[in-house]
């Protein structure tokens, strides 16, 4: 888990420092977006694999798994807002301000949901 966690938050934060997501409009939000439902499934896999699940098994893994990161991105997205609020300045927003805020929160929430994932597979392994 912790390797999946550390590699899917290097790739966020070198698609930050490469320019490659945009500031401006939709494509940022869903190039963050993209690499994150990316980190979730591999979290899934990862489980299903490594615990030998059948076939429901790895459906259900995947519907959990995105159905907690579904829930839980938004509220960590919240999270590190009101964590960077204080070191912002007056009227920007982290998009604008870039550098190590932009970096720290994505880094942040990229973290926060893929435990969050995680946490939700390990409620449901509980009940199995």
């Amino acid at each position: 888990m912790a390797y999946i966690v550390l590699i899917a938050v290097t790739g966020v934060l070198l698609l930050q420092w490469s320019g490659l997501i945009p500031l401006d409009g939709v494509g940022g939000a869903l190039v963050i977006a993209a690499a994150v439902i990316l980190g979730v499934l591999v979290i899934a896999i990862y489980e299903a694999w490594t615990k030998r699940r059948g076939v429901l098994g790895w459906i259900v893994n995947i519907v959990v798994s995105f159905a907690a990161a579904l829930l839980v991105a938004p509220l960590a997205g919240g999270a590190m807002v009101a964590l960077l609020l204080p070191i912002m300045d007056d009227g920007s927003s982290l998009a604008e301000a870039g550098g190590a805020r932009m970096s720290i929160a994505l880094a942040g929430q990229t973290t926060i949901t893929l435990a969050g994932s995680w946490g939700a597979l390990w409620l449901v392994n509980r009940w199995r």
